[in-house]
């Protein structure tokens, strides 16, 4: 059972889930549950069977959100010296070479990651061309769309 990083906000938005499934998915499921029996046959009934299926995911989640809190190895980088290294945690700031674009990233866990909200997932190919860099870097990333050469501008721990 390995430990699972998570940063401290990672692992808040973990637990806001897991108190919305319990305390507010979970009696909306078993009350949707109860009306499609109300209705008879349970063999044709796809009210239940949609509601079951619901339930049947639901519980999943809560399981997979235990574990993962069980296992959480939570780094906060804002209590580490910056020394300019990229590391778990840490926000960097690149320019892509190739286009002139400045963009920056928050290097997080599994259950965190987000591209839209530019929090990207350690075990990314930009996640790992990353980590151990440091600042005014220049690095070369092979990435599913081809490779991607940036220059990192800064690297916080925020």
């Amino acid at each position: 059972m390995d430990k699972e990083p998570l940063t401290l906000n990672g692992l808040e938005k973990l637990k806001e889930e897991l108190v919305f499934l319990k305390e507010k998915k979970r009696p909306e499921i078993v009350a949707a549950i109860a009306e499609a029996r109300s209705h008879g046959d349970l063999k044709e009934n796809a009210e239940y069977h949609a509601a079951k299926e619901e339930q049947s995911y639901s519980e999943g989640r809560i399981t997979a959100i235990n574990d993962i809190i069980a296992r959480a190895n939570v780094i906060d980088v804002t209590k580490l010296i910056n020394d300019g290294k990229v590391i778990f945690g840490s926000t960097v700031y690149l320019e892509n070479l190739d286009t002139s674009e400045k963009i920056n990233y928050k290097i997080v866990g599994k259950d965190e990651a987000d591209l839209k909200q530019k929090l990207i997932y350690f075990q990314s190919p930009i996640g790992k061309g990353l980590i151990g860099q440091n600042k005014n870097n220049l690095v070369e990333i092979k990435t599913p769309a081809g490779i991607k050469n940036f220059e990192i501008k800064d690297v916080k721990y925020i």
